[in-house]
């Protein structure tokens, strides 16, 4: 294992949004910081951004691009593009040890890792997933032009996808053997205009043609699930951060000023959040950068 011999003010692990978010108000504060980044972005399949403001229809990966060329104009940033892969040590004297042997060490570590997305499992699904098939309305359900859109059920949050869509299109919510639904919530879903399914799917080809056990096909403009998302990497668990169970998944567990049950320790971005966007994500890196600034700054307080 290689030491790089140079201890950063703050290690991010993750240099997508959240990550770039928080480098740059550290940056801008002379700190000296280091980013280390594999290079999957969750929205990497996606061609085109929405509901970010000033960047609404970008390419997520020029968005990314952009922000990555600006904080190479700061002379404290440090880059490294590798996966980390062991993370350790203490209050001012942390180590991260990444893939291709270097052991780099810090004051203080941020986790910006982003999310895995674990999808029902339907054939054809994974393929589609970020190009006609989404997890969040706000960010797609535009540019359906209020077609026609299949939820495929994986749990109770399917229930509320299907009764929020409708301000979209014309909802079909396929039940696929994951959820039963009682009357009331039936009943709920027929108020909002949600045609259900109860045939099993058998796989989807084409766009996003849903074609059912019994040969049915059914035609959507997208398709839309609520995937179980986790840390993209266990190191903050293994490290002995505490994880929080969500209606959606697991998340870091962080305090308002997005420390970790570690003291010198924070997360940000989708990793430590339940609702999921570009726009969050760098609000959540900001805010975070911010206190981890307050505590190189006042580290007792």
């Amino acid at each position: 294992m290689s030491n790089t011999g140079t201890t950063h003010d703050v290690i991010v692990i993750g240099g997508s949004y959240a990550g770039m978010a928080a480098a740059l108000q550290l940056l801008r504060a002379r700190r000296r910081v280091l980013v280390i980044d594999g290079g999957r972005r969750r929205n990497r399949a996606a061609s085109h951004s929405h509901g970010f403001l000033g960047q609404d229809g970008a390419d997520p990966a020029a968005i990314a691009a952009a922000a990555r060329h600006q904080l190479e104009a700061y002379p404290t940033l440090s880059w490294h593009e590798d996966e980390a892969v062991a993370a350790g040590g203490e209050h001012d004297d942390f180590h991260v040890e990444t893939r291709d042997g270097h052991c780099h060490r810090g004051r203080r570590l941020l986790f910006a890792t982003g999310v895995s997305d674990t999808l029902p499992p339907v054939d054809g699904l994974a393929e589609r997933w970020g190009v006609s098939a989404f997890a969040c309305p706000y960010c797609h359900g535009y540019e359906l032009e209020q077609g026609r859109i299949g939820v495929i059920a994986a749990g109770p949050m399917s229930i509320h996808q299907a009764q929020l869509l409708p301000e979209w299109g014309t909802v079909t919510l396929l039940l696929n053997d994951a959820l039963a639904l009682d009357d009331a919530t039936a009943h709920e879903l027929a108020g909002r205009g949600v045609a259900i399914e109860p045939t099993p799917i058998a796989r989807i080809d084409g766009h996003a043609d849903v074609v059912l056990a019994d040969g049915h096909r059914l035609p959507f403009a997208g398709l839309f699930t609520a995937p179980r998302t986790a840390p993209s990497t266990p190191l903050a668990e293994r490290m002995g951060c505490t994880l929080s169970e969500t209606p959606t998944g697991v998340r870091i567990h962080t305090d308002d000023a997005k420390q970790t049950t570690l003291r010198g320790v924070h997360a940000c971005g989708d990793a430590a959040l339940m609702m999921h966007s570009i726009s969050l994500a760098v609000a959540d890196g900001a805010w975070a950068a911010a206190h981890l600034h307050r505590s190189l700054v006042w580290p007792d307080a």
